[in-house]
């Protein structure tokens, strides 16, 4: 005779419509009414609690069955209901006229309310109840995980009465395992036992996600049905959310078998999923009151808050290490690239954060290895495994023989985390792990034996919950979900690193040349803009009138002044530096003990690097001049009144006021010093200046636009001043006149070095022009027509570009003058340019000549 039977494995358990059983447990009654508050089911128990049959029941009014009053507070309870998962309770309410009290929850089941009630428990209702505070307090004082469920199960017995409460946390897989318990004693201990997922199946982890409290108060109390099983659609009554739902017979046994007389399941949730249970069991029948449970529940959810909060100060302290552990790897292997062949130091590296008994490093074909794993030629085999993988992602195994079986490996090797380090090629970091040969004590075999047993063909539940051990071999430690986030972090890192290191190395080499010739050229550019400013301070100082030791005593003040500006503006990184200082810094250079004789006045300011070095040779001139022969000088007892202030529009005004000394009168003849306090501010910055001469003292007033100027907090500091006068030199060619009858315009931005040009121009034999911008270039184009251009390249925050573009229009030859050196020709398109290096030299400017066919003399 064949066997017809239904073949039988662990999916029948997840099969079963726990939800949908047709009956409640009878410590209860259940009405399902109409949104028009007609009776539509009903459980067959209704007349031991409202005395009516539950036949007459039904197609009733619900207030035919109860007092108005009842039927007013359930409907005002229903307008507090948010959501179809949601159960509202009501306590110690009088259903009928002679006051009976009940306990009752209500919800919401698609368009119908179910209305369940059971007696509420008088002797109970008036009792001790525990703190709510106290108890979270006695959880927040718990300073572990162990510690802290621990205070969870003591608390929830406390709560419930039930002979056996455990904490039962769920792993990824369904499996369960006791993390904590407290019981009677005398009836042993379930703590640290593991369950198989299929003792508590799919569909009841779902629905405990949904419904938070489970109550079976007697395993062995017949279940009572709740009439019409099903609707006019077909339909049975779906008891999800259900307070009386009656228990499935598979569900019973199991409980039997155990010797549970009764059990209490109440969710743990934590960020939005089934993290576990307080699992209670009771050797007997147990019914706390509704009071009891709803306290019991809300505890649960409070336990779940404080668990939700201790997790994610775990998953912090985690993150925080990982970031860490990645900005030492960032900053060793940055610092020396070869640390990523040294398996050693990065074992040691990641030891603290991912613990591993072994190593291997593949990167660009290298590979290097320690500890526990494959030799090369297996870990060559690996890696071309891993590339089958999707990249980018980090990739753990715990059961390396299963997933390598073509892999000859050391038995030994049962675990792997393999980090990818880079794109293309794919690199890895590969973290192995020994086998660990555990001992997991299982309530009972986890594979349930495949039996008949009394409810048909499924699963019979275990006869015997004494602990059943597995040997689990071939297996390692898993690498856990803190692990691999910290696995990630390390990932990101080496990336960066090994991308930089490798796949960047020859652009970031070429980036490197190419800020290298810059700053070079930068370096070019300032020391021979230096030189010829030096070149031209000598030049101009060149008098016949004075002698030798003078002239070097002028030259050598001079180029003091601009070494004490540049070293100002400089210290911070050639940012604004302070006038009352550059005045400071001259005074105590000239006057020493008398620099009482200046009097100074205006609030602090900031002068920019160009305009800065710009005034300090002008005040070095100033007090010079006047130490020389003004109100400064020895054999007088005058002052200068120097003061300054800014206008309306930001611009700088500042008064020289020479007062007491020798009588003043204008010089037939202009030298250099004049030429300078004169000529640089409007020159050089495009301010202005104006000299006066007074016989009671020389008078100058000088404005210097806002762009260069900064408010600061005015500080103290009195100025000394010297200052010198200078002839002009004269000048008599040392060579022939090649640029006669020639018209050429001089472009260049810095007075001193415009002048030193204009001479050597001059004495070559031209006529000569001289603009400092491009806008004032401009202007002298459109009037006037030249043989020849000398442009400065760099004229500040502008280029003369422009202008060779027009001179290019108009024909005119020119070349470019500059410190950059030759290459800045290929930096335009104007490469076909001549160009003279810096700083300018009647050698120089005659070599240019040979090179300029159009101005060689016939």
């Amino acid at each position: 005779m064949s066997d017809l039977r239904e073949p039988v494995d662990l999916t029948n358990c997840d099969r079963e419509p726990i939800h949908q059983l047709g009956a409640i447990q009878p410590f209860g009654f259940l009405l399902a009414i109409s949104s028009d508050w007609i009776v539509t089911r009903a459980s067959t128990n209704l007349a031991e609690f409202l005395g009516v049959e539950q036949a007459d029941a039904l197609g009733r009014p619900v207030s035919s069955l109860i007092t108005p009053e009842a039927l007013h507070t359930i409907r005002n309870k229903l307008t507090t209901l948010r959501g179809p998962d949601v159960v509202e309770r009501i306590f110690d309410i009088a259903l009928m006229s002679d006051q009976s009290r009940f306990d009752l929850a209500v919800h919401f089941n698609e368009n119908q309310v179910i209305l369940e009630g059971e007696r509420g428990q008088e002797e109970k209702r008036n009792g001790p109840s525990l703190s709510m505070r106290s108890m979270i307090s006695r959880l927040d004082q718990a300073e572990t995980l162990e510690a802290f469920f621990r205070e969870g199960a003591r608390q929830a017995r406390a709560l419930t009465g039930f002979d056996r409460v455990m904490v039962y946390r769920f792993d990824e897989g369904g499996s369960g395992e006791v993390v904590a318990e407290a019981a009677r004693s005398g009836i042993g201990s379930f703590l640290g036992l593991h369950y198989p997922a299929s003792d508590i199946p799919v569909q009841a982890r779902a629905l405990y996600l949904r419904n938070l409290f489970r109550i079976i108060a007697d395993v062995d109390a017949a279940s009572v049905p709740v009439l019409p099983q099903l609707d006019e659609q077909g339909q049975p009554l779906d008891l999800s959310m259900s307070v009386l739902r009656s228990v499935s017979p598979i569900h019973i046994e199991y409980l039997k078998n155990m010797g549970v007389g009764a059990s209490l399941s109440i969710s743990i949730v934590v960020d939005g999923k089934l993290w576990g249970l307080f699992a209670s069991h009771h050797y007997g029948p147990r019914l706390p009151s509704a009071q009891s449970r709803s306290t019991a529940e809300l505890f649960s959810q409070m336990f779940a808050s404080r668990l939700e909060s201790r997790e994610r100060r775990l998953a912090l302290d985690y993150e925080t290490k990982a970031r860490r552990i990645a900005d030492r790897l960032l900053t060793s292997v940055a610092d020396n690239a070869s640390l990523l062949d040294d398996p050693a130091w990065l074992i040691e590296a990641l030891a603290d954060a991912v613990p591993a008994d072994g190593i291997g490093v593949w990167i660009n074909g290298r590979l290097a290895l320690a500890g526990i794993g494959p030799d090369e030629r297996g870990f060559s085999a690996l890696v071309r495994h891993l590339n089958r993988n999707a990249g980018g992602r980090i990739y753990a195994v715990d059961r390396f023989a299963e997933t390598y079986p073509d892999l000859e490996v050391d038995p030994v090797v049962a675990g792997m985390l393999a980090i990818p380090i880079s794109r293309s090629p794919r690199d890895y970091v590969v973290l192995f792990r020994q086998e660990l040969v555990r001992t997991v004590r299982w309530g009972g075999d986890p594979h349930k034996p495949v039996e008949y047993g009394p409810n048909g063909p499924r699963l019979t539940p275990r006869k015997s919950f004494e602990a059943w051990s597995e040997l689990v071999r071939g297996r390692s430690l898993p690498f856990t979900e803190a692990e691999r986030r910290v696995a990630e972090t390390i990932r990101v890192t080496l990336i960066e690193v090994v991308l930089r290191l490798t796949d960047e190395a020859s652009m970031a080499r070429q980036m490197a040349n190419e800020r290298q010739e810059l700053l070079i050229a930068e370096l070019n550019h300032r020391v021979r803009n230096i030189l010829s400013l030096i070149t031209g301070i000598i030049r101009q100082s060149q008098t016949t009138s004075v002698s030798l030791g003078d002239y070097i005593r002028q030259i050598e003040g001079r180029v003091q002044s601009l070494a004490r500006a540049h070293d100002q503006i400089t210290r911070d990184h050639w940012a604004p530096a302070s006038l009352r200082q550059l005045l400071a810094a001259e005074t105590a250079a000239y006057l020493g003990k008398n620099a009482q004789r200046i009097r100074m006045s205006g609030e602090d300011v900031l002068l920019e690097p160009q305009a800065f070095s710009t005034a300090a040779l002008v005040f070095h001139e100033l007090m010079t001049n006047s130490a020389k022969y003004g109100s400064l000088s020895a054999a007088g007892s005058g002052t200068v009144e120097l003061g300054w202030h800014r206008d309306g529009e930001g611009d700088l005004c500042i008064a020289w006021r020479e007062r007491n000394g020798p009588a003043v009168a204008e010089p037939t003849r202009h030298g250099f010093g004049s030429t300078i306090i004169r000529r640089s501010i409007p020159y050089d910055l495009g301010g202005k200046a104006e000299v006066r001469y007074i016989e009671s003292g020389l008078e100058a007033d000088f404005c210097i636009p806002a762009r260069y100027v900064n408010a600061v907090d005015p500080a103290g500091g009195l100025p000394d001043a010297q200052l010198d006068g200078v002839a002009e030199r004269k000048t008599t060619p040392a060579h022939p006149e090649p640029l006669s009858g020639l018209k050429i315009l001089l472009v260049e931005n810095n007075l001193i070095i415009a002048m030193d040009g204009e001479d050597i121009l001059r004495r070559l034999g031209a006529e000569v022009i001289t603009a400092p911008n491009v806008a004032e270039v401009m202007e002298i184009l459109a009037d006037r027509s030249f043989d020849f251009a000398l442009l400065d390249v760099n004229l500040g925050d502008e280029t003369s570009f422009g202008i060779a573009d027009r001179l290019t229009a108009e024909g005119v030859p020119f070349a470019f003058a500059t410190g950059y050196g030759e290459g800045i020709a290929q930096a335009n398109s104007h490469s076909d340019a001549p160009v003279l290096q810096k700083p300018y030299t009647t050698e120089g400017i005659t070599d240019l000549l040979a090179r300029v066919p159009l101005l060689k003399k016939e």
